[in-house]
């Protein structure tokens, strides 16, 4: 009897092993498993194509999480191709669909089209979810700089803040998770005295009372319910002040929600070191703190 059994509980096991690929999306390519898929075309504001490259994860198991990581570059400048602090080997071993987007910079486009082009990247991906083979309610926001900026921007506006314009609106462009690098958290005065870029270029105008300096502010928007925050910022940074970063530490705590702050000594806004001490926590610190923030709020 016993011996007769073996080939049934042989067949359940393989069937076990398989069944993952089963339940797959029938929209996802399984090729793609571990691959990078390159300039696919999330958005097209006033029939300009956006583009976003995608890091398929290694691991194969229904419904990734994914992170969408908006670059720095002054709004003006840069790439997708600039993956500040993002160990894609980690990523892709932990599960975790990293998506890299391109958005409209100036001077040709002026804010808020930067954060419009970044919420329709987040709605596209939720529309195509089965093709993409991921956990609409696992989305998570990144970036540094001008991107730690659209990232933390990402997660504290819902569409009254007037930045759900354009494609796929059917669609929350809402995130579960955030990390903001070196971003700017509060662009009303007295900061917008000091801002080191040419705001006219930028926000249309160097009056320092406009709306739209409120408007593009991260602090000025945050509510209960927004998503945990891990802040990361460089002590001794001199393109964008760490009491940015500061401030933003002190309104998330003050709304009652879970945000963590790592201060980078002898860090500047590249995360080089200034003088001969090395920066610390070091790039490989941060970087596991990174995946460990992910791992508790956004990986199942």
């Amino acid at each position: 009897m016993r011996r007769s059994l073996l080939p049934l509980l042989f067949l359940l096991f393989l069937i076990s092993c398989q069944a993952p690929l089963w339940t797959l999306p029938s929209e996802f390519d399984a090729s793609k498993v571990g691959t990078t898929e390159y300039d696919v075309t999330y958005c097209q504001p006033n029939g300009q194509p956006l583009k976003l490259d995608v890091y398929y994860p290694s691991q194969v198991r229904r419904g990734w999480s994914a992170v969408v990581f908006a670059h720095g570059g002054s709004w003006s400048a840069g790439d997708k191709s600039m993956l500040t602090f993002v160990d894609v080997n980690k990523m892709r071993q932990s599960g975790i669909l990293l998506v890299s987007v391109d958005y409209r910079l100036a001077p040709e486009y002026q804010f808020p089209a930067m954060i419009e082009d970044v919420k329709c990247a987040v709605r596209y991906l939720r529309a195509h979810a089965g093709e993409y083979n991921l956990d609409p309610e696992r989305i998570g926001a990144m970036g540094g700089s001008a991107g730690g900026h659209l990232a933390a921007l990402l997660g504290v506006t819902d569409p009254s803040a007037g930045f759900e314009v354009g494609e796929y609106l059917e669609y929350s462009s809402r995130v579960r998770a955030v990390i903001s690098i070196s971003g700017l958290s509060d662009l009303t005065p007295p900061f917008t005295a000091k801002l080191f870029f040419d705001r006219m270029s930028i926000f249309g105008t160097t009056k320092q009372s406009d709306p739209i300096f409120r408007q593009a502010s991260p602090v000025k928007h945050i509510t209960v319910d927004d998503p945990p925050f891990l802040i990361i910022h460089g002590e001794q940074d001199e393109t964008v002040p760490i009491n940015q970063s500061d401030i933003l530490f002190r309104e998330l705590q003050a709304a009652g929600l879970e945000a963590e702050f790592i201060r980078v000594k002898n860090a500047d806004h590249s995360y080089e070191s200034v003088g001969d001490a090395p920066i610390s926590p070091s790039a490989s610190e941060i970087v596991n703190s990174i995946m460990k923030f992910w791992e508790k709020n956004l990986v199942k």
